[in-house]
């Protein structure tokens, strides 16, 4: 057997106290035949592990026995486990790397800070994607993980937005991160200025890692990469901006259906028109087509006052939908 089974087996009598041969097999995966061998290899060892006969009985550590994690405090472990992804990891190929993790800084612990810790992480929960959509399916990510860690080439074929669709990179993988629930990888694409750019890993339609080796940058920092990615990808997305007019009720409903930098802006540039609660305000756009889509949501609470394009836009849109219903007039 494995010395991280040993080990596994090891945490598991610390963190659980008593357990039975069929709940140890369980935990770690084997035959319960299996598990009366590792107890036995584990005493073998010098741990002392006690068998306990009889109905409620199994193996617990003498009294007194116990490893543990010098100087970690109550506090620094529920922060530990407060960072746990377990989707992510998951997504990464790495769920069973963190099961035993945590399994491992629980058994290291005092037992009230165990009990702390593990309290902690039974009143919260983690749930990185947005409302409204599926997961994304990222089959390559583990490969791309991997790519990472041991700096390997990998040949991929992508699919952006733009044309041509599909294309074949030979990508130089820096770092992976996790964005709302979607994963992009940032790599170097090779050629004559080696670029760096951003990928979204559910896009990847095939990839192959390959035995080529690169180096990393020395300077190269993935957490001021991204920052600099978002406010670049901020300053592109705000095209233009729009004058538009909002009841009470549009105002309220507002958070629910646009993009917080729109209501920001009508927070900070609202004035009051007409003494009957609308406001008027001036908001960013990101296109006449998006824009005409976003505030559509609003439905009658909403109406664009400039620029020309975007009200033609709205009044078109609605002049459609009025069609499409058979509604010809005001009645």
């Amino acid at each position: 057997m494995s010395a991280g089974r040993l080990l596994s087996l090891l945490l598991l009598l610390q963190s659980r106290g008593r357990m039975s041969a069929r709940a140890i097999a369980e935990e770690l995966g084997v035959s319960v035949r299996t598990a009366y061998r590792d107890v036995e290899r584990l005493q073998g060892a010098g741990v002392p592990v006690c068998a306990e006969p009889g109905r409620g009985g199994g193996y617990r550590l003498l009294d007194g026995y116990r490893t543990r994690l010098t100087g970690m405090t109550g506090g620094e472990a529920r922060a530990l486990l407060l960072a746990g992804l377990p989707d992510a990891a998951d997504g990464l190929g790495l769920a069973a790397e963190v099961s035993a993790a945590r399994l491992k800084l629980l058994a290291a612990l005092p037992a009230g800070a165990r009990e702390e810790a593990a309290r902690t992480a039974t009143v919260f929960h983690l749930d990185a994607p947005g409302w409204y959509r599926e997961p994304e399916q990222t089959p390559y990510l583990p490969l791309l993980v991997d790519a990472t860690l041991t700096q390997r080439v990998v040949e991929a074929r992508y699919r952006r937005w733009r044309a041509p669709q599909e294309v074949s990179r030979r990508l130089r993988p820096y770092g992976l991160v996790l964005k709302s629930g979607v994963w992009y990888v940032v790599a170097a694409k090779d050629g004559a200025t080696a670029t760096v750019a951003t990928y979204r890993v559910a896009q990847v339609l095939d990839a192959t890692l390959s035995d080529e080796r690169f180096d990393r940058p020395g300077d190269f920092e993935l957490s001021a990469y991204w920052a600099s990615y978002l406010a670049d990808f901020e300053a592109r997305r705000w095209t233009g901006t729009a004058t538009i007019r909002l009841s009470p009720q549009g105002r309220r409903r507002l958070p629910d259906n646009v993009a917080p930098e729109v209501v920001r802006a009508v927070d900070a540039t609202a004035t009051d028109v007409g003494g009957d609660g609308w406001v008027e305000a001036v908001v960013p756009t990101e296109s006449t087509n998006h824009a005409c889509g976003e505030l559509l949501r609003l439905g009658a609470d909403v109406e664009v006052v400039a620029p020309a394009a975007l009200r033609r836009a709205m009044a078109d849109t609605v002049g459609a939908l009025a069609r499409a219903y058979g509604v010809t007039g005001r009645a």
